[in-house]
């Protein structure tokens, strides 16, 4: 691995526990009937996770352009280059290696749903991607989901969540991020099999905050890198958004539990 590289990505997992805890706010092209309040509300949620201190945040470009100054080379930048969606009414590659680099980004990710039709056209995109941002020395990042070939709705089998990975694999990113299974000992499996880090995703939302550090407690047990978080820490209305962010820390870097975590951050 070139030194540049290799200086990014220390920059991504640069806690002492060797893990990953980043908050990604790039969800817009999801919601196709109107925006939650987390990312209408741009600049106070981005204002209130750097407060939580998190690894590293994942945007769109048009923020990171617009909104970014006050955290410039405070914490680190990952910037989102797809948008889309996993019933593929929409996957676009919308900024290139050039553009990252050039907005101070540590890293790029792009996000793929394997199976169902358009499969091999996500995959090729990745691997461009893969080619272009090696000009750089750019990490890539892949936010990879398996999917109901039929339905196209995100499935978490492990056989799926392994097949994702060892797409990821075979492309050549520098980490990879996909959904945890369910079972501990099965992505534990998934893990020691991926020669680069497996980070997991942190939706979909769920009913409440401990349960989302509870799920997060599971992937850090099986080995995984750490996680990239979104609607669990800025999807529910009235939750403390840095304090979400603190407890997720607290489970994926200091190995509590989600209680524990909660009564950490007087949650």
């Amino acid at each position: 691995m070139n030194v540049g590289k290799l200086v990014r990505l220390n920059r991504v997992f640069s806690h002492p526990s060797g893990r990953l805890c980043s908050i990604a706010v790039d969800h817009f092209i999801g919601y196709g009937d109107g925006l939650p309040r987390g990312l209408r509300r741009m600049k106070d949620t981005l204002a209130a996770i750097a407060a939580g201190q998190p690894d590293a945040i994942t945007l769109h470009k048009g923020i990171a352009a617009t909104m970014w100054a006050p955290y410039a080379g405070r914490i680190p930048l990952i910037l989102q280059a797809i948008v889309g969606r996993p019933d593929d009414t929409a996957y676009e590659l919308v900024v290139t290696p050039e553009e990252a680099v050039r907005l101070g980004a540590d890293a790029i990710a792009i996000a793929a749903f394997v199976h169902g039709k358009t499969e091999g056209y996500q995959l090729k995109v990745v691997a461009d991607l893969v080619r272009d941002a090696a000009r750089f020395e750019l990490p890539v990042i892949l936010h990879i989901y398996p999917r109901n070939p039929q339905t196209l709705e995100i499935v978490h089998t492990p056989e799926d969540i392994a097949w994702a990975v060892h797409c990821g694999l075979e492309l050549g990113v520098d980490v990879i991020k996909v959904p945890y299974c369910g079972d501990v000992r099965a992505h534990a499996e998934i893990v020691a099999e991926s020669s680069v880090p497996v980070v997991a995703a942190g939706g979909p939302r769920t009913d409440t905050l401990e349960a989302a550090l509870q799920m997060m407690a599971e992937v850090v047990a099986s080995g995984a890198r750490g996680a990239t978080i979104g609607r669990n820490v800025w999807g529910f209305d009235g939750q403390d958004i840095t304090a979400a962010v603190r407890a997720f820390k607290a489970v994926i870097h200091d190995g509590k539990s989600a209680r524990e975590a909660l009564a950490s951050v007087g949650l």
